[in-house]
């Protein structure tokens, strides 16, 4: 499905259907530390009922599922969610996923303990979606937000290769990267208080294969670049990669998250 936001690459489409293979493949890569901040906190654990908004290819569930919540994934994109069911499917888990927006989902009110969204809050209508969100929780549920990104002005690797990106796609909002608190819209807080927020760094492993691949499987280049635009992309990010990385190396990202309570 073809995405175009005024505030999201000053409009240029997208389609991460174009790029799910890529992403179910390269876009696992949360450290267990991710989640266990998560969990250390009681959210997505045994005896609660998740809702993950803007779910991909089901990395948040999957990867939660041990914690014995019971979970509920929602994604725009039909080919993400295709991926996720069969990720799902092939580690035995029991994960219900539908491809449906955010703005369209529709659930009976007070059906979730938590709701979370990974990687994917900027993209919502804030002032059609947290009144349906605080809706869709408990009395007292949680609202549960995260993010992590490369920091390219740190890490030589990251730095690098998201200029590179620029040179394909000019207009991709998603590079220059610094740490800071999750952003908030003001309506939010017309539906929810903020409990807290932490903001940490992390470094991720890769090869040289793995970081093409997870920059392949990002919004300016496999969800929006045209296949000779692609070709060449791939060509000239190998062999930067040739150049600069050995061939395992840790890519400097932080972290973070922000836990909000229904009113």
């Amino acid at each position: 499905m073809e995405i175009r936001d005024k505030r999201i690459d000053d409009g240029n489409a997208f389609d991460w259907g174009k790029t799910s293979e890529e992403y179910a493949k390269f876009r696992d890569i949360y450290p267990e530390i991710f989640y266990k901040k998560i969990a250390d906190r009681g959210l997505c654990v045994k005896g609660q009922k998740v809702l993950d908004m803007g779910t991909g290819t089901g990395v948040l569930p999957r990867n939660m599922y041990h914690y014995g919540a019971e979970w509920t994934g929602t994604d725009i994109s039909p080919e993400q969610i295709e991926q996720a069911k069969r990720l799902a499917s092939e580690a035995g888990m029991n994960i219900e996923f539908m491809a449906v927006s955010t703005e369209d989902a529709d659930f009976p009110a007070e059906s979730f303990d938590v709701i979370s969204a990974c990687q994917c809050f900027w993209y919502f209508d804030h002032e059609k979606v947290m009144p349906r969100l605080a809706e869709f929780l408990k009395p007292g549920g949680k609202l549960l937000i995260l993010y992590m990104a490369w920091l390219p002005y740190e890490d030589e690797i990251a730095g690098k290769s998201e200029e590179l990106v620029l040179k394909y796609s000019p207009k991709w909002s998603g590079c220059g990267e610094t740490r800071h608190p999750i952003w908030i819209p003001d309506v939010t807080y017309e539906y929810f208080d903020m409990i807290e927020h932490e903001e940490y760094d992390v470094k991720v492993p890769f090869t040289r294969e793995t970081w093409h691949g997870r920059m392949k499987a990002c919004r300016g280049v496999g969800a929006s670049l045209s296949g000779e635009e692609l070709a060449a992309w791939d060509a000239e990010h190998r062999e930067l990669l040739n150049k600069i990385a050995p061939e395992s190396f840790e890519v400097l990202h932080y972290a973070a998250l922000a836990v909000l309570k229904k009113k």
